[in-house]
């Protein structure tokens, strides 16, 4: 039996689970991608708290009508930014089961460029 879209990733965010975890020095950033949004967050796993979020809703990424795959990249310079200037410099990318593709690759480049290393 075939599985459908979602629990495809599901089963793939459980996998990459397994093997990531995010610390206070080194969080893991993770992507949620909607049909028309796209969210990131570093989040430390030891203490269960989001350190920095970022998301195509947020007034300093919303703004003027742009591509869905411009958004990810905005959003990826924006918390790249808010990274750098918290003093983080490295962080374990989690793309929560989704193909490191399109939106996705768009956020991480653009998060990369910004000063972040993953």
């Amino acid at each position: 039996m075939a599985f459908s879209k979602i629990d495809r990733r599901n089963k793939i965010k459980r996998r990459i689970r397994k093997h990531i975890n995010g610390t206070a020095e080194r969080p893991r950033m993770t992507i949620f991608r909607s049909n028309k949004q796209i969210y990131a967050q570093l989040v430390d796993d030891i203490s269960n708290k989001t350190l920095i979020s970022a998301s195509s809703i947020s007034k300093d990424a919303a703004g003027e009508k742009v591509s869905k795959s411009e958004q990810a990249a905005k959003v990826g310079k924006l918390i790249g930014e808010k990274a750098v200037s918290a003093g983080i410099k490295t962080v374990v990318f989690d793309r929560n089961g989704y193909l490191y593709h399109g939106r996705v690759k768009q956020l991480a480049d653009a998060a990369r460029k910004a000063g972040l290393k993953f």
